[in-house]
């Protein structure tokens, strides 16, 4: 991987381009979480790449040095209330919008994860399907979100842990269906995406 996107932008007289990435569009409670990082083309970290490729272990260690290193680094989020409110696409480029606002770095182009760009960032930019395992900017923008929505999720499994949320982190899984079950609905949930799911639990019944 390396700063081809980055550069074509700025080889056309852009001054700060940012790498723009989401997490947390399929789990049933909690944020969706996006991140903008511009790094410094002259300043190449090891390592990157798309998030989910990574241990969480080097997640961590690469947040650290993204934070230490990066020329700039926002974080937005779209709360469950939002998504349920406008649905997941649109909570989605919401988190961006904001993780792009947040930027102690104002940019002027945005190389986004996806196949749909933004309007709402305000910016010039382009999508990038797979853009995380393509451009270095996305990758740091892809770890730098799921670190921070992961510890959203572990402070909250500190405060519900019969729910596993901090092995799951809030995903559909076997284990979390279970506690749902078990144990309701806390707030936090997303209640357009348990329908479905009570819906189907419903006609088993």
């Amino acid at each position: 991987m390396n700063f081809e996107f980055e550069q074509a932008a700025y080889a056309k007289g852009y001054q700060a381009v940012c790498g723009i990435d989401e997490v947390g569009r399929g789990p049933l409670i909690g944020p969706v979480c996006a991140a903008a990082v511009i790094l410094n083309p002259e300043d190449e970290i090891k390592g990157l790449n798309d998030s989910k490729k990574l241990t969480e272990k080097k997640r961590e260690i690469l947040f650290d040095i993204i934070m230490e290193r990066a020329l700039a680094v926002g974080i937005g989020f779209a709360s469950s209330e939002e998504i349920d409110e406008i649905n997941i696409l649109q909570a989605t480029f919401l988190a961006m919008k904001r993780a792009c606002e947040s930027l102690p770095q104002k940019a002027d182009f945005a190389l986004v994860d996806g196949n749909k760009f933004p309007s709402q960032l305000g910016i010039q930019g382009e999508a990038i399907v797979k853009g995380d395992g393509k451009s270095p900017s996305i990758a740091a923008a892809s770890i730098i979100a799921k670190v921070s929505r992961d510890r959203l999720m572990v402070e909250l499994d500190r405060e519900y842990p019969q729910y596993g949320f901090a092995a799951h982190k809030g995903y559909p899984t076997a284990a979390h269906y279970r506690a749902l079950d078990e144990f309701g609905e806390i707030e936090g949930y997303r209640k357009t995406f348990l329908r479905k799911y009570y819906a189907k639990r419903k006609s088993t019944e």
